[in-house]
């Protein structure tokens, strides 16, 4: 009886060791799982205002922007979005995520689709609070 529960005992005790030292590496790839708010690819992304894709420098920028911005909270049902938003298209692994940006002066509601999901965030991001509405140029138009 002693012996097992020694046994059981080491076992429990080198699983709390793994556990609780496991490389960032792997530590990142489980979080990154469960964001909220993921950082972007250029590659896998495409962004487009009103219909129109946009592609090179301002593309990057836009992404760089999002992946900089502040996560403030989270909505539990999605606010009406006001105006035309940016919308990013994205793939991650398997699934193809969707994102609608709609600027305010004080922040940026995103909401985001995948699957039959909806979740509604908020982001504080300077350049694309006062960006989003200026984005729409003659080029893009």
């Amino acid at each position: 009886m002693t012996t097992w529960f020694i046994v059981t005992l080491f076992i429990f005790g080198a699983l709390k060791v793994l556990v609780s030292s496991m490389p960032t590496s792997v530590v990142e790839s489980i979080i990154s799982r469960f964001e909220l708010h993921q950082k972007l690819d250029e590659e896998n992304t495409s962004i487009s205002i009103d219909g129109k894709n946009i592609e090179g420098e301002m593309k990057l920028q836009v992404i760089h922007e999002f992946n900089e911005a502040l996560f403030l909270d989270k909505h539990y049902f999605p606010p009406h979005g006001e105006g035309t938003p940016i919308v990013i298209d994205t793939k991650k692994g398997n699934k193809e995520i969707r994102f609608s940006l709609y600027s305010y002066e004080e922040h940026v509601d995103v909401i985001k689709q995948y699957k039959k999901k909806v979740v509604a965030y908020r982001l504080r991001s300077k350049s694309l609070q006062t960006r989003a509405p200026l984005a729409i140029t003659k080029d893009y138009a």
